[in-house]
């Protein structure tokens, strides 16, 4: 496996936009985005570093606007509102301009450096993304049986064979994402991404992650009207491919933004 901040033989990618969703994470924010521009050149030539401030009611956004403005590769994507997990990724994968895009949580759950390891598969060829899996997991028990149970959902009824379908280190190819849409805003969002990929005929690895035990902050994922988000999420997506594949999968906003490259 390789190193801290390097991919395989210390080859890097051209290009990478890495981002990450903050809700009310103002005690990481600083440290992740320093993480960040240590690690980073170490995996890919050129890259950028998105912040997705999902309307947080703490200095998230000050600080976001700050670390903007003294760092030229930074920047920050705000939410007016609290919008929900999958609608601060979909601004990730919206304003990204690289090749290659990469995402984590910004709860500093897993390092920057460990993206190294999704970049060696993909270099590895065959694959159109990688995305990890916990090795193992640093939640309470009751985050992690509930992700066992949406595991084994998502394998039922939508054949899933994910290991871990929202570990929050992935890596895809821009070209893996054109012309597919999501619809989902919320919890659900991984998991439908995984579905469309998967019936578009792209190819994705797994890899396995370290996964740290939170020391700031505070989680949200479990909260009851997350849950239920995903779980509304979850059915209307089913019952829309029982009654119409097609239409189903071409539901939802595009997942890449209209941006010029640069």
């Amino acid at each position: 496996m390789t190193g801290a901040g390097t991919s395989a033989a210390g080859t890097r990618l051209g290009e990478l936009s890495y981002f990450f969703p903050a809700h009310n994470e103002a005690a990481n924010l600083r440290g992740l985005v320093e993480e960040a521009l240590t690690t980073l050149p170490g995996l890919a030539e050129t890259f950028e570093i998105i912040i997705v401030d999902d309307g947080s009611k703490d200095e998230t956004p000050r600080l976001a606007d700050e670390l903007a403005a003294a760092h030229p590769q930074v920047r920050a994507v705000h939410h007016a509102t609290n919008l929900g997990y999958g609608a601060a990724l979909r601004s990730g994968f919206a304003a990204a301009r690289y090749a290659q895009l990469a995402l984590t949580d910004g709860d500093r759950q897993f390092k920057v450096a460990d993206l190294g390891r999704l970049i060696e598969r993909l270099q590895a060829g065959d694959v159109d993304a990688v995305v990890g899996y916990r090795i193992r997991r640093a939640d309470p028990l009751v985050r992690t049986v509930y992700a066992r149970l949406y595991s084994l959902a998502n394998r039922i009824f939508f054949g899933l064979t994910a290991r871990d379908v929202d570990c929050a280190c992935k890596l895809f190819t821009r070209a893996s994402l054109e012309g597919v849409n999501v619809e989902s805003g919320g919890a659900f969002f991984s998991a439908e991404l995984l579905v469309k990929l998967r019936a578009r005929g792209r190819r994705v690895a797994e890899v396995g992650v370290p996964h740290y035990p939170r020391t700031a902050g505070s989680p949200s994922g479990a909260k009851p009207q997350v849950v239920l988000r995903a779980v509304r999420e979850f059915w209307a997506l089913r019952l829309r491919l029982w009654a119409a594949p097609s239409r189903a999968l071409g539901r939802g906003t595009p997942i890449l933004g209209t941006a010029p490259r640069i």
